[in-house]
């Protein structure tokens, strides 16, 4: 038996549980997907140093999955624009079932291993993509599809599992063992084995963007404007940054269209929107060399 469709020795009485301690279950069942990850930590920085390559030379991130699994690939997709400017045609998603299945459940999608070969080629991949195929139980037919057609085309493959030895991990170039054990509820791998899932993707994506110098510091400045909210963020980034006077910072990020990045570089030289871009341009998008050359 899967160890994450294995019972649960700890919790065996958990329809009889108070309410506090039934929360208390749940809540600390989560560390082993902190410990999970940390244990993945090598194999994680393995992935981002061979994606990195792939993505300057204008690969895209494809995400793979079924399910929950599935789910969080496209939330992870969709997350990049708005957080990083990551173009929406270099993140894309495949789900069993299909987009629909975001919202209800498509029972049996994921046992097609055909139909994910057949939704992966439809994205034509190619040696510059990188796609990243999750499945808790790391033998999903669907996703293993998506692997095999994947690796045809030479993209390179990253597989996310939560049991040891799993097709997935094995089968993909490299391979992420989240290893999370049972759960509390007994083969609910939405609970903890997701959450590891969530955090793996979180730190491969965050980490990546990092390095194609989306990041300034600790500060988001590469992201998406695209409400209310963000803008006011786009202001206090830059008002971190740079330490300029408010409305003066209002203005440079009005003149350059809210982008973070071309602001700072502005205000800190003393340049106009016109010569900041340039300077990162040369700098190669990176907000600290760009501030460091003449």
């Amino acid at each position: 038996m899967l160890k994450t469709e294995t019972p649960s020795q700890s919790h065996q009485d958990l329809d009889l549980y108070p309410l506090d301690q039934l929360l208390a279950a749940f809540i600390d069942d989560q560390t082993a997907a902190v410990d999970a990850l940390r244990a993945a930590a090598p194999q994680l920085a393995l992935a981002v140093g061979a994606a990195l390559p792939r993505m300057l030379a204008g690969g895209r991130l494809i995400y793979a999955g079924a399910g929950t699994s599935g789910r969080l690939g496209v939330l992870d997709s969709v997350e990049l624009y708005p957080t990083f400017s990551w173009p929406r045609e270099r993140a894309l998603a495949i789900l069993a079932g299909g987009p629909s299945a975001m919202f209800v459940a498509v029972e049996g999608a994921e046992d097609d291993a055909v139909q994910g070969a057949t939704d992966l080629l439809a994205l034509q991949p190619g040696v510059n993509d990188v796609v990243l195929l999750l499945a808790a139980s790391g033998a999903t037919p669907y996703v293993l599809g998506a692997l095999q057609e994947a690796r045809k085309a030479g993209a390179l493959t990253i597989g996310f599992a939560n049991n040891p030895d799993a097709p997935l991990t094995e089968q993909a170039e490299i391979g992420i063992l989240l290893d999370t054990g049972a759960e509390v509820i007994s083969g609910s791998t939405r609970l903890k084995a997701g959450s590891a899932q969530k955090m793996a993707l979180n730190s491969f994506s965050s980490a990546l963007m990092v390095r194609l110098n989306k990041v300034y510091g600790n500060l988001m400045v590469d992201l998406k404007p695209t409400n209310a909210k963000l803008v006011r963020r786009a202001l206090a980034l830059t008002l971190a940054a740079t330490g300029a006077d408010p409305d003066k910072a209002a203005a440079v990020l009005q003149d350059c269209g809210f982008h973070v990045k071309v602001a700072i570089v502005a205000l800190r030289k003393n340049l106009n929107v016109a010569q900041a871009r340039s300077a990162l341009d040369a700098a190669g998008g990176s907000v600290r060399q760009a501030l460091n050359g003449s």
